[in-house]
């Protein structure tokens, strides 16, 4: 499958080098600790720091705020690689980059860039996104949790679920999304504030019991008077919501890449095992019911990976990227689910048993569907981009 997923796209040397050496550290380092740590439901934090090592977190970042230097594409070709043996890991990777430092390296002022990016860059500390409320998962607009402002100090109460890289032993904060006041429309003013680890009134649940992603690190937040120096607002206040929404839209593309490495690593899977199972003295492969479920496999990693390379190119081009973004993400989640379930089917009564990676992906991919943005809010996205309101 390398032949296939490296030299026939459009990538550059460079591109193709670090695709190689991510997926050689996929295979060797991540892929043998996999399925304990997800039966085990544990981060392992050091395949984390391996990955801050090699550069991984600092890839769409430039030289001078202690990144690598290069763009968005390279970081979803690592994403994808490390998706398609460990949807955890590349979640971790994701979640780190794109809801943990990128904020701080978009909207933050020179001493916020100065103090928190070179530790997420190296892969020494993860920082979460706390968006989602109970009240407000798709409809972000409905935030209840509140930031008073009281003196030199910000108030935070509410809470927060299913944030991601928000409890683990090296999680340095969490950027919050929090009603500040109220605009001249009478509209909610929404600001985000960045809550460090340990904050007194801060208090991260326990971990969530899901059904896939076990090794990632997901939990609910609560704040309870929870002050912080009024110096931790990140960005304009009242744009709180507006930046994240451009946030949101570049990381559709790299769950994008995620869910497109899902794809390959079920339709990788299922050509192994059709080639290697035999059935009434033949191999399973010969089939050409298992043939023609296994083209489609094909096919759909094909055309999910151009949907994220297109939106990709367009967002570091400069060049609008918001619809290609949602039908990337709609493409990619849905050859995922498809690809999982499918290799699953061939696997037959082993692709029900958590050893194999089958299973895993067909636990882990619903969740591709979900998160960034439901299915049904990309439909919405694109609908919007052809003119349609509603």
């Amino acid at each position: 499958m390398e032949r296939q997923s490296l030299s026939a796209y459009d990538l550059d040397d460079t591109e193709r080098e670090l695709a190689q050496m991510v997926r050689a550290f996929a295979d060797e380092v991540v892929a043998p600790v996999s399925y304990e740590a997800d039966r085990t439901k544990t981060l392992p934090l050091d395949v984390v720091r391996q990955m801050g090592e090699l550069g991984l977190f600092g890839l769409p970042f430039p030289e001078e705020v202690g990144g690598q230097g290069g763009d968005y594409f390279a970081l979803c070709l690592a994403i994808e690689a490390l998706g398609r043996v460990d949807q955890s890991i590349a979640i971790t990777l994701e979640a780190g980059v794109s809801l943990g430092a990128m904020p701080v390296f978009r909207f933050g002022t020179d001493d916020q860039k100065a103090t928190l990016l070179p530790d997420l860059l190296e892969g020494r500390a993860l920082a979460g996104f706390g968006l989602t409320e109970p009240e407000a998962g798709s409809d972000a607009g409905a935030t209840r949790t509140t930031a008073r402002r009281d003196g030199e100090d910000w108030v935070v109460n509410g809470s927060k679920q299913f944030i991601t890289n928000s409890g683990t032993d090296i999680t340095r904060f969490v950027t919050v999304t929090a009603v500040t006041g109220e605009t001249a429309e009478g509209r909610k003013e929404i600001s985000t504030i960045i809550v460090p680890s340990g904050t007194p009134g801060f208090t991260v649940g326990p971990a969530y019991d899901k059904v896939g992603w076990h090794a990632s690190d997901t939990h609910p937040l609560s704040f309870s008077d929870a002050r912080v120096p009024a110096a931790n607002l990140l960005g304009e206040r009242g744009r709180g919501f507006a930046n994240f929404l451009h946030i949101l839209d570049e990381g559709r593309i790299a769950i994008a890449a995620l869910a497109t490495g899902a794809a390959e690593g079920c339709l990788e899977a299922a050509l192994d095992y059709a080639a290697t199972r035999s059935v009434f003295g033949s191999p399973l492969s010969s089939r050409q019911s298992i043939q023609f479920m296994i083209a489609r496999m094909r096919m759909r990693v094909h055309t999910a990976r151009l949907a994220w390379h297109h939106a990709a190119r367009l967002r570091d081009a400069g060049r609008p990227y918001k619809e290609a973004a949602a039908i990337a993400k709609l493409t990619a989640s849905d050859a995922a689910m498809d690809n999982a379930r499918d290799a699953t089917q061939i696997f037959g009564g082993n692709g029900f048993m958590n050893e194999y990676p089958v299973a895993r992906h067909y636990r882990d991919s619903k969740i591709l569907e979900i998160g960034e943005g439901t299915s049904e809010v990309q439909l919405l996205v694109i609908s919007r981009a052809l003119g349609m309101e509603g």
